[in-house]
């Protein structure tokens, strides 16, 4: 049983935040992988392709591609189509951009054995608290239509 599960990491910004989480095991694209007006991933042959990060709890391992990764959350922040907060396997320099941008919470740095690409499924309604470097699953996404 998932519901309940409390994942532990390090806080990196505050305050708790809940919402739905977006799980991209293998990240979004930095360059051309959002449309920053929409908060579509636009990304070829993404998991997501076609859906919106916007008020989602986005879940990835880490940056990929371009140097200006972050600039795309940043934009789609601006625009009122970015994520609530951030989970993230490993921290590297462009998510820590990333949330300086966006002033969104964030959960990063999991401990070797916990994925949280893994262990939070798409859809899984979730309490991040960048605070204390917790994310919680409150309601299984396979809970919630019973």
């Amino acid at each position: 049983m998932r519901k309940g599960l409390v994942l532990q990491a390090r806080p990196a910004k505050g305050p708790a935040v809940e919402g739905y989480a977006l799980v991209c095991p293998n990240s979004i694209l930095g360059w051309n992988g959002l449309d920053a007006r929409t908060g579509e991933i636009i990304e070829s042959g993404h998991i997501h392709q076609g859906e919106s990060i916007k008020g989602k709890v986005l879940v990835v391992p880490c940056s990929r591609g371009s140097i200006a990764w972050s600039d795309y959350f940043d934009d789609c922040q601006r625009n009122g189509v970015g994520p609530v907060g951030f989970v993230f396997t490993k921290m590297d320099s462009k998510c820590g951009t990333a949330i300086l941008a966006t002033q969104r919470p964030c959960v990063a740095d999991f401990p070797e054995g916990c994925d949280p690409c893994q262990l939070i499924h798409d859809g899984d309604y979730v309490r991040l608290d960048g605070d204390k470097g917790t994310v919680e699953i409150l309601i299984p996404a396979e809970e919630q239509n019973k």
